[in-house]
């Protein structure tokens, strides 16, 4: 049975949840970011600018600490740092972050079940808001991708925005727990209100007017490796690697060592396949030294090699590294264009293959 909250009373749902920490966006400077809340979320929200897999996979995290012994000259005492207990609650995750995040579950289980990642997912309730419009200059398209601005996948409880209430579905037994907790800050849902919850997704349909057809992308790929394609599509990029920074299931970490006074800790940090030193060797080979290489990296990894390692694609289609991208690269013109070249490729082939018969 469905249920509604009032907007007014989402502050008061949030004040009983004195177990959990909880999550939000937040409007800063322009734009929306997750923060720890105490109340709904801002009218207006329409995505965050970084998505909200930071609080499940933070930029910087530590993994170990450690001292120097007595003589100041080794280092002893290495230890993990003591793990929170409190449960997480992800309040306004949009559908297609949400869903990224059960791509996230599946890499960091696959061949190592990562236990800093798999800690906080375990700990957390995700509450998923259906999308009322596309993002900001319409450069989302998760349909496209599998995905819907109403789909739940990944979302213990779906909310949808019906003006002064939300229309709630608790999806799972982590979603009826929010709904026990809150108790009177919930109220029994009608047939108006499941009604108008069904015009909201539909007109959430229609709105995400970009589409994209994936199909034949991955056998595109597998032929362009060497192709001077990627020298075209690359040719703008800066390397200043937002594409990834931005992207909900990109996932790429570097390792380091901080030491002060005697006291260390080992962090991880996010990373970039998009920065020439990313894959640079300590022998000083560089198995991507340009751009185009990297460029091309980054859609193999998306819909080739994630696709044969995981059986999924690596793209939900939020649209941010469109969006948010300074010198305009659209990773839908870039797929789509690798369709036409290999077909180029393919018919030049049989010309000359033609012409030399």
């Amino acid at each position: 049975m469905a249920n509604t909250i009032r907007k007014d009373r989402i502050a008061q749902l949030v004040s009983r949840l004195t177990d959990y920490d909880v999550y939000g966006p937040v409007e800063e400077d322009g734009v929306f970011l997750y923060r720890r809340v105490t109340g709904p979320p801002p009218p207006g929200f329409t995505n965050s600018r970084v998505p909200p897999k930071s609080i499940f996979f933070p930029q910087t995290e530590t993994m170990m600490e450690f001292e120097k012994d007595g003589t100041g000259h080794r280092f002893v005492g290495a230890r993990e740092p003591e793990r929170a207990a409190r449960k997480i609650l992800l309040l306004g995750g949009r559908p297609c972050d949400v869903r990224a995040a059960t791509f996230l579950d599946r890499l960091f289980t696959w061949d190592y079940i990562d236990p800093y990642y798999v800690d906080k997912r375990e700990r957390a309730t995700v509450i998923s808001f259906t999308c009322t419009g596309p993002m900001p200059n319409e450069q989302c398209f998760c349909p496209s991708m599998d995905g819907s601005p109403s789909g739940t996948e990944g979302a213990d409880m779906l909310w949808t925005d019906l003006g002064d209430s939300y229309y709630v579905e608790a999806l799972t037994p982590k979603g009826e727990a929010i709904l026990s907790a809150g108790g009177d800050a919930f109220g029994k849902a009608g047939k108006k209100d499941a009604g108008a919850a069904k015009e909201v997704k539909a007109a959430a349909d229609e709105r995400i007017t970009r589409r994209f057809d994936r199909e034949g992308v991955a056998a595109a790929l597998e032929c362009l490796f060497d192709d001077p394609y990627w020298d075209t599509v690359s040719e703008p990029c800066l390397g200043c690697g937002i594409c990834t920074l931005l992207c909900p299931t990109c996932h790429c970490f570097d390792i380091n060592d901080v030491v002060r006074k005697g006291e260390g800790r080992r962090e991880r940090t996010w990373d970039t396949c998009q920065a020439a030193y990313y894959s640079l060797h300590a022998s000083g080979h560089n198995p991507r030294p340009g751009k185009k290489h990297r460029q091309r990296n980054r859609l193999y990894h998306k819909f080739l090699y994630i696709d044969r390692n995981l059986g999924i694609v690596g793209c939900v289609g939020c649209g941010r590294c469109i969006a948010n991208c300074p010198v305009n690269i659209d990773i839908i013109e870039v797929a789509e264009g690798t369709k036409t070249c290999a077909e180029a490729r393919r018919e030049g082939a049989g010309a000359d293959a033609k012409g030399a018969a």
